[in-house]
């Protein structure tokens, strides 16, 4: 018996699974094409390259200290970055591909990227 890796159990899979499980499973293979680290991976203090989709993308009230915060998706699990002194950034929007660098931080027991440099990617 294979390792499970064939062509006929790939295609069985795709078949058999949840639409939601299937875009995770493809992000996380393409975190990895780019040499980005999974999520699930990345500890807190790590200075780490992340890549996944963007969820939610949250704006401060208008009274409160200006910021910008978006839940990024790799497939394995969820990383929230944070933009200090920021309302808007032109192309963080819900459904977006980015590439963001930063240090890990852990806010509420979540993995947070303060301020991150981000690479918008183009569609797959």
């Amino acid at each position: 018996m294979g390792t499970g890796k064939g062509p006929f159990r790939r295609l069985v899979k795709r078949l058999t699974s949840d639409v939601d499980q299937l875009d995770a499973d493809d992000l996380s293979e393409h975190v990895e094409a780019v040499g980005a680290r999974k999520a699930c991976d990345c500890q807190s203090g790590e200075q780490v390259t992340v890549l996944g989709r963007l969820r939610s993308v949250e704006l401060s009230p208008r009274d409160a200290v200006a910021t910008l915060e978006a839940e990024l998706f790799d497939g394995t699990e969820g990383v929230t970055l944070v933009w200090l002194g920021r309302r808007r950034i032109p192309g963080i929007e819900p459904g977006r591909t980015i590439k963001a660098q930063g240090r890990i931080a852990m806010r509420d027991g979540r993995k947070v990227l303060y301020n991150p440099y981000y690479e918008l990617q183009t569609a797959t």
